[in-house]
């Protein structure tokens, strides 16, 4: 099977969070399904950079207001299709926001040209059987094919982006204005490209089965849970997985190299090191995150007091909202809590080597893939009951821990309150020895792979194929 997959991020080449992660791993995992799959992206500059032995495959007079064409060539293991349009895609800094922190102007138009792009080459240049569009970004792409070409998979990251614009956008994105409805890709008086993709994407999935079932829920939703509903049958939910050779302890060489639990404990000197942290009696706790209010971590600035009290601390790595940036910097007055902001792939995995827990505690999380890490690592997962948090931590409820199945703890309801109280079920685990070895080794047993997501995909293009 041909599958051209489409999105805005992929990592190793360019990232803002996992969705890259996602797009960046699927194309390996899909070969051992038999799945020939290419990754079309923006021809931003580290993307161009990074091309090797690009060919023209396709070229567009006027691609969205300027001249583009379609380069196909590779980057590393990746199989590349990156639209060179330097009026849309030629910028330096954040690949989504401009020089003063706000969305580009011409959002819509750059990520409507990757759709356009996808579309064109997806029936001509490069005829593929599935095109697999990622989050609002591609969302226009299975649009621009209903009037012909192959079927449309539009999978759901995080549906509270939804790429939103002005009805004076129809005619410059080519959108057909009799489908400016609440049918079609009309959403409270704007256009939406990620409404276009929910209605006209011939299946939906989204990236855990958790949160497939809450999309259908208004609190969930954000404002598109009718459609999800309407669409129930066309959607799955497939859990995302990491790539395991890259997030491997035994043979990580940004860590001290580990295959059981007790492996971690020179990891776990060495980031005190790093992050200024004293010795100390309570389990050390490990956050790597975009800082927002989605990911709870409001909530665990209220319920931190409660990990420090007994001897606990805290070392985080993220940036976000700057109001939460600068509450974590206070907070990193006590000696027991240590702050980075920004993102630091080197540091991202020490922490994640060096932790004894993992915190996750977000209002919610399509799949989540810092608990995955952590599960790998033996870095045992704090996470709120929602979304793909429930559905790859095992909670260690007295059940669990008797069955030895138990691999992490659970959070519910989302509030400050009983965060405080899991920070406090977790220091009671810590404090049994045997306990959280068994919870360590549980973890590291279980499977964060893609292997079971790779099959799920692939029948899922084989049924529309079919």
């Amino acid at each position: 099977m041909k599958v051209l997959s489409v999105a805005s991020e992929c990592a190793p080449l360019v990232k803002t969070g996992g969705l890259a992660d996602v797009t960046g791993a699927l194309p390996g995992a899909m070969k051992t399904e038999g799945v020939e799959m290419r990754t079309m992206l923006p021809g931003y500059p580290a993307v161009l950079a990074a091309l090797e032995g690009g060919q023209v495959l396709r070229e567009e007079r006027d691609l969205m207001g300027g001249p583009a064409r379609v380069l196909a060539g590779r980057a590393g293991a990746l199989d590349l299709m990156v639209v060179d349009a330097p009026h849309l895609y030629a910028r330096e800094g954040s690949i989504y926001l401009g020089p003063d922190g706000r969305d580009w102007p011409d959002n819509p138009a750059r990520f409507a040209a990757l759709s356009w792009a996808a579309a064109e080459v997806a029936r001509h240049d490069w005829p593929a059987d599935v095109v697999h569009c990622h989050d609002w970004q591609a969302g226009f792409a299975p649009y621009y094919l209903r009037t012909g070409g192959p079927p449309s998979v539009l999978t759901i990251h995080n549906i509270a982006f939804h790429g939103n614009a002005a009805p004076e956008e129809i005619g410059p994105l080519r959108l057909d204005p009799s489908d400016f409805t609440p049918e079609g890709y009309e959403f409270w008086g704007r256009l939406s490209a990620l409404k276009a993709g929910l209605v006209w994407a011939d299946r939906l999935t989204t990236v855990s089965p958790t949160y497939a079932a809450e999309l259908m829920r208004p609190e969930f939703g954000m404002g598109l849970d009718g459609v999800m509903r309407a669409r129930a049958a066309d959607l799955a939910g497939i859990l995302n997985g990491i790539d395991t050779a890259v997030w491997n302890p035994a043979t990580d060489p940004l860590i001290e190299p580990y295959d059981t639990p007790e492996g971690k404990a020179p990891n776990k000197a060495a980031l005190r090191r790093i992050m200024g942290l004293p010795e100390a009696a309570g389990p050390l706790c490990v956050v790597v995150s975009r800082l927002t209010e989605q990911k709870g971590f409001d909530l665990l600035l209220e319920a931190l007091p409660v990990l420090l009290a007994r001897g606990g601390q805290l070392a985080l790595l993220g940036s976000g909202d700057p109001a939460l940036e600068r509450a974590f910097h206070a907070a990193a007055e006590d000696r027991n809590v240590a702050v980075r902001i920004g993102y630091d792939e080197a540091l991202a995995h020490r922490l994640i080597a060096g932790g004894d827990a993992i915190l996750v505690p977000s209002r919610f999380e399509p799949c989540g893939l810092t608990q995955l890490m952590g599960l790998r690592y033996g870095t045992v997962p704090l996470v709120a009951l929602t979304g793909g948090l429930a559905d790859t931590v095992i909670d260690a409820s007295p059940a669990a821990l008797a069955a030895g199945a138990a691999t992490g703890i659970q959070v519910h309801p989302v509030a400050a309150g009983p965060l405080a109280h899991g920070l406090g079920r977790l220091c009671d685990l810590w404090e049994t020895p045997a306990i959280w070895a068994q919870l360590q080794g549980n973890a590291m047993a279980a499977p964060v792979g893609w292997e079971r997501s790779a099959r799920a995909y692939a029948a899922l293009y084989a049924a529309l194929i079919a």
